[in-house]
């Protein structure tokens, strides 16, 4: 059963962005001067939301390093990149230096090999300290999918933080259900009225019958509409 420490509900997705802004704030504040880092959901519900943040004048984004749920197997110009999406409307609109970004780097190479570089590159970043996200931002699809773990490929088992995705629309990068729930705090994002059936039912949800039920409880939001 999908379970949250906090539901925040609006009516208006103006609203929830606001609230979403509020607890972002905060966590951010709880770190102090130490850096924050922050993972980044593709997908489409989160583009208001990221054009929304570009504008706060109140972050320290220099603070702030940025890091990605997952990525399609596309050149980093198309339209299906969540790299190029976040880029466009929130890390090229921020003062933010290239060091920040840890992107996945998609080329013509063996899914295993990019997989395993995004690892490392993770791993680097902690220093041989737990692999923590401070924040971790997750959309949701409508079959309870999240990043790009779906019914068929979630392991609760794989040891890896980093894992590959192979299905009929794209082949995948993505975090893994480890990696994701190691994060000190998850916010799930689920604005407008095609994410209430989904919401409804991760919540009702016994049987782990959705990848976003297996999510830890902890620290955990859900921002979703009235």
């Amino acid at each position: 059963m999908a379970k949250f420490t906090k539901k925040i509900a609006e009516n208006s997705e103006n609203f929830l962005i606001k609230k979403f802004i509020n607890q972002f704030k905060r966590k951010i504040k709880n770190k102090g001067r130490e850096r924050f880092s922050f993972v980044l959901t593709g997908g489409k519900s989160p583009i208001k939301l990221y054009k929304n943040l570009a504008k706060e004048k109140n972050i320290p984004w220099r603070n702030i390093d940025f890091f990605f749920g997952d990525e399609r197997c596309v050149n980093k110009n198309s339209k299906d990149s969540n790299i190029n999406m976040c880029k466009k409307n929130l890390l090229e609109k921020i003062p933010i230096l290239n060091s920040q970004v840890y992107e996945i780097n998609i080329k013509n190479r063996k899914l295993k090999n990019i997989a395993r570089e995004y690892e490392k590159k993770i791993k680097k970043y902690f220093n041989g300290k737990k692999i923590c996200f401070d924040l971790t931002l997750l959309g949701i699809g409508n079959d309870g999918h999240i990043a790009s773990l779906f019914k068929n490929n979630i392991n609760k088992t794989n040891k890896k933080y980093v894992d590959f995705v192979i299905r009929k629309d794209f082949k995948r990068i993505t975090l893994t259900i480890k990696c994701i729930n190691n994060s000190k705090n998850i916010f799930l994002w689920a604005p407008g009225q095609s994410k209430k059936e989904i919401i409804k039912n991760i919540i009702k949800d016994k049987t782990l019958a959705y990848p976003v039920s297996y999510l830890k409880s902890k620290n955990n939001f859900l921002f979703h509409s009235n």
